[in-house]
């Protein structure tokens, strides 16, 4: 299809201004305890009744190019009984999410397919089977992904797909299954739709992927995740309406057989960096995004093309020659307290063999850091936090306090520090979070063995995310949902 400023007007997405050094932040910075912890009461009590179904009326426009995005309570029914094991689940599935991701990079550096470590599974299974749009919170159900409605063939079925930066190949499950997992809305029969058509295997979109197979012509897809997820069926294009635009011969997967962690969505719309992402297949110059509090069921957009506000912080955004999926940040180090941790710039670069640097990613929820610099990071809280009492360790996090008896609490301030002086302080909320209804809350940092550092959810929330690709920049603006 053809650009798609041929559908909206076009806005530049970062002005010169973006670019001068910001201010420095504040040594701490305020937690608000009690409200913490009512979001969290309040999302579990919620989770606990029958609550009505989400509207499904269609988002109104909010610019030439947005949607909305949203927390959802109400994607399928409830399975914690109160806000630790919702925790715990949550955790779990993040670290699985964080397995899939270094488990995609450690093969593209290797060169091995997925094909190269199960080719006789991966056979088998491909033979047996305004752009804009709302985005959930994944959180009652379990996960760390965000969730956005999008109408799908003519006439559209609505559903809710993974909002996720970390994949290119977009999909949902398909009737006939022969095996879905349980998502809150009717599976998508591609028969109900005029504007479905087979992709043939000679065809561009399906020698662009990973892995395919070709049965009486038909190009057939799998994408696995490395965590145990996979998705396998027919390779299609199709008509993807976001809010009040649609777009015609979108490549996507009509997935047959289908198991995982996709918990209540019907599919995923991929974000990422490569030729078969859905901002690649619009020819988008820029997209961003603003994730909601994960407790909570406000509204916010994913936008394309669309402007970002004159508050932005820029950083470099970098590519890893041999993954195009993963959009690298230029990260110059982090502060805690208003100190530089000393940990080396090599500690967030990408090195020649493609190995180590930080992604920015939608999917994981928790930020992960090179051990070493994670413990200098646990290091500086400690010592910024010695008035406020201890508790024991929760799942991967193991630097948590009591703050039961507390209203509020003045804890040393977080910073993300870029090229050219530019500094990101995080709000006290995105990286000191409840891990129970109870007062225990934990530094929401953990450490990674592996050479890859990631920018979770977790991290991002409250802040409009922007990926200038025409431009190679990001930009974090606080306070943009």
């Amino acid at each position: 299809m053809g650009p798609l400023t041929y559908l909206f007007p076009l806005f530049i997405l970062f002005c010169p201004t973006h670019s001068r050094t910001t201010p420095q932040p504040p040594k701490t910075t305020l937690l608000d305890v009690v409200s913490s912890l009512q979001k969290a009461n309040n999302v579990v009590a919620f989770t606990r009744h029958n609550r009505p179904q989400a509207r499904q009326q269609e988002p109104s426009l909010l610019s030439s190019f947005a949607i909305h995005l949203h927390p959802r309570a109400s994607v399928q029914k409830p399975s914690h009984s109160d806000y630790k094991s919702l925790t715990l689940a949550r955790l779990a599935r993040d670290s699985a999410r964080v397995m899939a991701l270094q488990t995609r990079l450690d093969l593209a550096l290797n060169r091995v397919t997925n094909s190269d470590l199960h080719p006789a599974e991966s056979a088998s299974a491909l033979e047996a089977n305004a752009l804009q749009g709302p985005i959930v919170s994944g959180t009652s159900q379990g996960s760390g992904e965000y969730f956005l409605r999008v109408g799908i063939g003519k006439p559209a079925s609505q559903a809710y797909v993974v909002l996720d930066t970390g994949s290119d190949v977009s999909w949902i499950q398909c009737a006939p299954c022969s095996e879905c997992y349980q998502q809150s809305d009717p599976i998508f029969d591609p028969l109900s739709s005029s504007s479905y058509a087979p992709i043939h295997c000679d065809a561009l979109q399906c020698k662009s992927l990973d892995l395919s197979e070709c049965r009486n012509g038909t190009c057939l897809y799998e994408v696995s995740y490395g965590d145990g997820s996979y998705t396998v069926g027919e390779f299609a294009t199709e008509t993807l309406t976001l809010g009040a635009a649609s777009v015609a011969n979108v490549a996507i997967g009509c997935g047959h057989n289908n198991d995982g962690l996709f918990v209540g969505a019907a599919g995923l719309l991929g974000l990422g960096g490569g030729a078969l992402s859905f901002p690649a297949q619009v020819n988008a110059t820029s997209f961003s995004y603003c994730l909601v509090d994960r407790d909570s069921d406000a509204v916010s957009t994913l936008e394309f093309d669309s402007q970002l506000p004159r508050n932005a912080v820029t950083a470099p955004l970098l590519r890893n020659p041999e993954l195009d999926t993963f959009y690298y940040l230029g990260l110059k180090g982090i502060s805690v307290g208003g100190e530089a941790l000393e940990v080396p710039n090599a500690s967030f670069e990408v090195d020649a063999t493609g190995g180590g640097g930080i992604i920015v990613d939608s999917g994981t929820a928790v930020t992960r850091l090179r051990s070493e610099v994670y413990e200098k990071l646990r290091e500086a809280f400690v010592r910024g936090t010695k008035g406020l009492p201890k508790a024991k360790g929760v799942s991967l996090f193991d630097t948590c306090y009591d703050l039961s008896s507390r209203d509020s609490v003045e804890v040393p301030t977080v910073s993300f520090r870029f090229p050219g002086g530019r500094e990101l302080p995080l709000p006290a909320k995105n990286y000191l979070i409840p891990v129970d209804s109870t007062g225990t809350f934990c530094l929401a940092f953990a450490p990674t063995t592996s050479s890859l550092s990631i920018i979770g959810n977790v991290q991002q929330q409250g802040t409009r995310v922007g990926f200038d690709i025409a431009n190679s920049l990001v930009g974090f603006a606080a306070n943009s949902c």
